[in-house]
């Protein structure tokens, strides 16, 4: 018995060893399959990386053959069609049902009893039909009565949008025999607006210009932006390796870089040429002189300056035998058309412009340099100047910028100073204007009450003047609805610009105006690459996203869940917190988005670094974060070398605004990321409340 007893003990010894070591085997099979599933995923999203740079260069390449496919530019495209929404009064279309005496008849039952009881039952039927008709009878004549009222609404509408459309085809008309004539303006008009609205160039290339038409000659003289250096990526390729369980970036090599750079220069140049050609439906152009130029701070003295380098005269002739599409764009600027190209444009190294629209008699063009007024303490004093005076002078400054504007009375307004008609046929429209002579910053009430008026008045656009500024919430309210914001830096600039005369109190002619920089022309395509000028102490945070979806990256500098103050709030229209420990930085591929962080800068008080993203409803106002997908921030030290990744939740669908996460300040002083992943279904501003930002 007792050897049976040890065998036993044996032979659950040993199956307790073979379930140990088969448990062994499973534990490092899955250990195993886990790696090669993460090597696998590693390995996709570095191919996915490097088809995106590939993708990147080939639209670059193809710049000018995608752009020679597009249509051309025609004032038939401006007309708007004299349709309106047919009249549905919906409800109020059907007649109220009449009661009928047998369905009052039919109900009794006194009809089956004696002779006084069914005529007591026959009256009381005649009383309920009658009581009912007269409320159907009453009810009938209120609907006919709302069916008439509601008609004589929509007349109105009609006849006003209707009025509002045969004077923007009439201005269209205008316009057209404006050109027939070779009118400068109108030249310099048509044509900076088929620029503009080209579909020919890419939402990453800037598109700004200042233009001339020297009639004599039948001759369009343009500056035009041309994008930065950095519109080339920087990266050739994204590798995993394995061994170290990270991302490998190949750069490219600068020879290539500065050829493609050259080359994407020469083909923005042709593009320019062609668009103009094409757009010429009234034959006004004879020759077309064209100077290519970036904006960027001089590396020699670090003031901003203005570099051309690429230029080129083109006659309708010589222009017309090229086809564009089978080019070389370096070759056919330079030789065919006897250009000129910068050699080293990445050094911004300069080449001779050609003629330049100030060397024309009449100059114009939108979002061209302006000049500005030096000021004086001989100016107005706007802080100090009669509320009325200074209605008077908007109204004036609008007046100067080609439009027609009065003020209104002092009562009955409806909240409106001053009203203006823009005569534009593109930009046109009514537009009610109101002034706020203010010391402090204007409340996100007054944005709120101007959209109001705009909206009862129907007006195409509501235009909010102020002497003071204005904070996050007001700009975020804006965005995206037909409101301009005018702070009174910008104010004071404007007035220079179209010769009148203001200044803000004690400075002679006012503070810069810190324009916002407009969503088409991205900040980052004319400015030098991420880690060119940072200080030391500075670190990037490079954000990237999969997916077509536009977005705003944004970043509060917080205690706890509530940002310090609204100038701690970094974003579009406030580019940079009070001590410049948070500013908005360009950006260069893979990253979309950037921000230039001094965690060891930041305020003593704040505890937190919140980074969001939200929808851009300029780019497209119905969309959401459903493709905001494999999101990551990069981690990028001054000089622009990488130190690690961080993963962002993805975005839901239903949502426009995103927490991405937050870096937080630990009791030893090291700041740690957290991620987030809060959505927001009323976009920015229902996350700004949120974080205590007055957006109401």
């Amino acid at each position: 018995m007792i050897g049976t007893w040890a065998q036993e003990q044996r032979r659950q010894q040993q199956d307790r060893l073979v379930r140990q070591r088969e448990a062994e085997r499973r534990q490092r099979s899955d250990e195993r399959d886990a790696a090669r599933g993460n090597r696998q995923r590693r390995e996709a999203e570095a191919r996915r990386g490097t088809e995106r740079i590939d993708a990147e260069v080939d639209a670059l390449r193809n710049l000018l053959v995608a752009g020679c496919r597009t249509p051309a530019f025609r004032t038939a495209a401006l007309g708007r069609p004299e349709q309106l929404e047919p009249f549905d009064p919906g409800a109020l279309a059907h007649p109220v049902p009449m009661p009928r005496l047998e369905d009052f008849q039919g109900r009794s039952s006194g009809w089956t009893l004696g002779s006084g009881q069914r005529a007591r039952a026959e009256q009381e039927a005649h009383a309920h039909y009658a009581q009912a008709w007269q409320a159907a009878h009453a009810a009938e004549a209120q609907r006919r009565e709302r069916l008439a009222a509601y008609r004589q609404q929509y007349d109105r509408w009609a006849a006003e949008q209707l009025a509002g459309v045969r004077a923007h085809n009439d201005g269209l008309a205008e316009l057209a025999g404006a050109l027939r004539a070779g009118d400068p303006e109108a030249v310099v008009e048509y044509f900076s607006a088929a620029l503009y609205a080209s579909a020919a160039w890419p939402e990453a290339l800037p598109r700004r210009l200042a233009a001339a038409y020297d009639p004599a000659v039948r001759q369009l003289v343009l500056d035009w932006e041309l994008p930065a250096y950095a519109v080339v990526p920087q990266a050739r390729a994204v590798q995993y390796l394995p061994s170290t369980d990270q991302d490998k970036v190949k750069p490219r090599p600068v020879t290539e870089r500065r050829a493609l750079y050259r080359d994407v220069l020469a083909q923005c140049v042709l593009l320019v040429l062609r668009e103009l050609y094409a757009a010429d439906e009234f034959a006004v152009l004879d020759s077309v002189v064209v100077n290519g130029f970036v904006d960027c701070p001089d590396p020699v003295t670090g003031h901003d300056a203005r570099f051309v380098l690429a230029t080129a005269a083109a006659t309708r002739t010589a222009f017309s035998g090229l086809r564009l599409e089978q080019v070389s764009a370096v070759d056919c600027l330079v030789d065919g058309l006897r250009g000129q190209l910068s050699a080293r444009p990445d050094q911004l190294t300069a080449v001779r412009p050609g003629r330049r629209p100030d060397e024309v008699g009449s100059v114009g063009g939108a979002g061209g340099p302006a000049g500005r007024g030096d000021g004086g303490e001989d100016e107005p004093d706007l802080f100090a100047m009669d509320p009325i005076a200074f209605e008077h002078l908007v109204a004036e400054l609008f007046r100067a910028m080609g439009m027609e504007a009065v003020t209104t009375q002092r009562s009955g307004d409806g909240g409106v100073d001053v009203e203006a008609l823009d005569p534009a046929p593109i930009r046109g429209g009514r537009i009610v204007v109101q002034v706020k002579r203010y010391r402090n910053t204007v409340p996100p009430t007054a944005v709120r009450d101007l959209y109001g008026t705009v909206q009862d008045a129907g007006a195409n656009k509501g235009v909010l003047v102020t002497t003071s500024s204005f904070g996050p919430g007001s700009y975020t309210f804006a965005n995206g609805k037909p409101l301009e914001l005018v702070p009174g830096a910008e104010l004071v600039d404007l007035l220079h610009q179209y010769g009148l005369r203001g200044r803000l109190g004690g400075t002679p002619g006012g503070a810069p105006a810190a324009r916002r920089t407009p969503r088409s022309a991205p900040a980052a395509a004319s400015t030098p690459e991420p880690g060119s000028d940072l200080p030391a102490d500075h670190n990037v945070l490079g954000m990237s996203w999969s997916g077509a979806v536009a977005l705003d990256v944004c970043a509060l500098v917080c205690t706890g869940g509530r940002v310090l103050t609204e100038d701690h709030f970094v974003f579009y229209n406030n580019p940079r917190t009070p001590d410049g420990s948070v500013r908005a930085h360009p950006h260069a591929a893979p990253d979309r988005a950037a921000l230039a962080v001094s965690f060891d800068g930041l305020p003593r008080e704040a505890d937190r670094l919140v980074l969001v993203a939200a929808v851009d409803p300029e780019a497209d106002p119905h969309a959401d974060l459903a493709g905001f997908t494999d999101a990551r921030i990069r981690l990028l030290d001054a000089g622009g070398a990488e130190a690690g990744r961080l993963e962002v939740s993805d975005g839901r669908a239903g949502e426009t605004a995103l927490v991405l996460g937050s870096f937080r300040r630990r009791a030893s002083g090291d700041w740690d990321f957290v991620i987030g992943g809060k959505g927001y279904r009323g976009g920015l501003e229902d996350l700004l409340r949120e974080f205590g930002v007055d957006v109401a």
